[in-house]
């Protein structure tokens, strides 16, 4: 396991599942549109051991915006209650296998617990692999907290990325799918308008991995954003509709060495329920 990869093999987690300090979370979450709930499909299937984290119960409970940071003493506390401690290794996954997991690596990184991995393929790669899955007990914790927001570190917020529309200082690059970036296709939330935040370079996530899917080697993932015109020597933030599949390219960049990538939490969700003149949308072809 090498501190500086962000994701572990299925046959990593595999020989080590069960090591007490070594704790699993399910963090599957899926867009509204999807009519899933992960709650139910870990209670019917789960990696063996694994706790469920909610990425809807563990948030800003001051803000209407979805699933915003929890402070950081709220997500102490709640992982706290897990047993989790500061150097136990943290692997987690989603039931996509690459959607929701890298924000929940996001969180614990951003809270500053580095020891943290996401399993790389998710639960559809577990299977594949011919590992077994088990269901829910009774016992079993899910891990949900209410907070009150505060400012963190590595967490850009709506006012940063206004001003950095015209200051330039960071590169801004958007997870979307190209048709929700170029304002032709809707969102996914309702009464929410599709387009982009100017200066935008967008770089959907499926991009971030193969197939299977399991993450592109760094060189894949470098030659990916270097295609995209991004310059992966000056600031980078990441954005997309709501926080969550932004963690996806913040993962991506970390492979390659970027560390230092900050997320806009409150994404596009955010920006597009301000104001027209302070936070300007482009709805044109950009990318």
């Amino acid at each position: 396991m090498a501190q500086d990869d962000p994701v572990v093999s299925a046959q990593w987690l595999h020989e080590h599942l069960g090591m007490p300090d070594v704790k699993v979370l399910d963090a599957s979450w899926y867009m509204p549109v999807e009519n899933r709930d992960p709650w139910e499909e870990y209670q019917v299937a789960h990696i063996p051991g694994a706790l469920f984290f909610d990425l809807d119960g563990i948030v800003d409970r001051t803000t209407d915006l979805p699933h915003m940071l929890p402070s950081e003493e709220a997500f102490a506390a709640a992982i706290s209650e897990l047993g989790i401690k500061n150097q136990d290794k943290v692997i987690v996954y989603d039931g996509k296998g690459f959607f929701s997991a890298p924000r929940v690596w996001w969180m614990f990184r951003v809270f500053g617990h580095k020891k943290v991995w996401v399993l790389d393929g998710g639960l559809p790669q577990w299977r594949a692999s011919g590992f077994n899955v088990e269901n829910a007990s009774p016992d079993d914790a899910v891990l949900k907290s209410n907070a009150a927001n505060k400012a963190v570190e590595r967490v850009y917020n709506g006012e940063q990325v206004s001003h950095n529309v015209t200051a330039k200082t960071y590169q801004q690059i958007d997870a979307r799918a190209k048709g929700r970036f170029d304002g032709v296709a809707p969102e996914p939330r309702k009464g929410v308008r599709s387009g982009h935040i100017p200066g935008s370079i967008c770089v959907p996530f499926p991009e971030m991995f193969d197939g299977a899917p399991n993450l592109l080697s760094a060189d894949e993932l470098r030659q990916k954003f270097q295609q995209a015109g991004i310059s992966l020597d000056q600031p980078i933030v990441v954005t997309c509709g709501s926080g969550v599949t932004a963690c996806i390219l913040a993962l991506g960049l970390y492979r390659i060495g970027k560390h230092d990538v900050p997320v806009y939490d409150g994404s596009w969700t955010e920006w597009e329920a301000q104001s027209d003149s302070d936070y300007p949308k482009v709805t044109a072809p950009a990318c």
